[in-house]
């Protein structure tokens, strides 16, 4: 594996920042290069020397989480659904200023589907239809309402500022799951 520079990984750091602060004081349509650049303390030039425009820019940074997501899931889904989830509660606290903003953003509404869409992937596999309690549903139902009840619980979460731990959060998700799928 190539080693990359520690000043690229820096000036990409900068921009990912810079552009979900701007995304918190306006729209991101309103959001210019060099806003970023200003914000990021780099050239304009920088940027595109890295993504082709503010767009790439934001889709690489959601890809970048829906990533680490996904590589949690891929061992996460091994464990009863209290302690599967705890990880997840514990990385959206940690990156309270991005969730926050990608899922309250008008500028980003493509964010809340790609998360919803992963999610209900990760989920398919957890379907129960061996004990015979969901012989008589739909398949895309089930993953649909567990989809977007599960990325729902989260906005509410964050939107009033995580009133519950992470523990607390995984065991009352865990458990509604269990319940239902």
């Amino acid at each position: 594996m190539a080693k990359v520079d520690r000043r690229i990984l820096k000036s990409q750091e900068s921009m990912k920042k810079a552009v979900i602060e701007l995304m918190t004081e306006k729209n991101f349509d309103d959001i210019t290069i060099q806003d970023i650049a200003d914000r990021a303390n780099i050239n304009r030039g920088t940027i595109y020397l890295h993504y082709q425009d503010k767009f790439d820019l934001l889709d690489k940074l959601i890809e970048a989480h829906i990533n680490e997501l996904r590589e949690m899931g891929d061992w996460a889904c091994k464990l009863d659904w209290s302690n599967a989830l705890l990880p997840f509660f514990e990385y959206f606290e940690n990156n309270y200023l991005f969730f926050s903003t990608m899922l309250a953003s008008k500028g980003a509404p493509s964010f809340r589907n790609r998360l919803i869409d992963f999610v209900m992937i990760g989920f398919k596999e957890e379907i129960d239809k061996e004990s015979g309690r969901n012989t008589d549903l739909n398949e895309d139902v089930m993953l649909q309402y567990a989809g977007t009840a599960y990325v729902g619980v989260i906005e509410w979460w964050i939107r009033n500022g995580m009133p519950y731990s992470p523990k607390v959060m995984a065991k009352q998700v865990g458990a509604l799951l269990d319940r239902s799928l």
